[in-house]
């Protein structure tokens, strides 16, 4: 598959799935952000790996948690929203981007307030 088809359902996956958590966190009134950070599809479109930022990062445990059991409703929504862009989706696999906490955790250390 082209790198430039394969970027733009990376792109397209980020996106549902982004509006998925959103609307679940929105009906549940929890008090949690989880964000899309990148997503990278095997280029014979059988595995996404989908990379997540939590906020606030105490509740990664539970939240990951919750993700991994409810994966395959997960990939059945994402389905009846792609599914006429794509034809086979993709099995996911969620892993944890702790990018923001390391650059805050390296702020801290250098002594930078968050304010400039």
């Amino acid at each position: 598959m082209g790198k430039r088809k394969l970027q733009k359902i990376e792109r397209l996956v980020q996106k549902e799935i982004n509006e998925l958590f959103r609307l679940q966190t929105q009906q549940m009134r929890q008090l949690t952000i989880i964000s899309v950070t990148t997503v990278r599809i095997s280029s014979d479109l059988s595995v996404a790996k989908i990379f997540l930022s939590i906020y606030p990062s105490d509740k990664i445990g539970k939240i990951t948690q919750s993700i991994e059991q409810g994966k395959s409703a997960i990939r059945y929504n994402l389905g009846l929203r792609i599914g006429k862009q794509i034809r086979h989706i993709p099995k996911l696999a969620f892993f944890v981007d702790n990018s923001f906490e390391y650059v805050e955790n390296i702020n801290h250390l250098l002594g930078f307030n968050g304010g400039i």
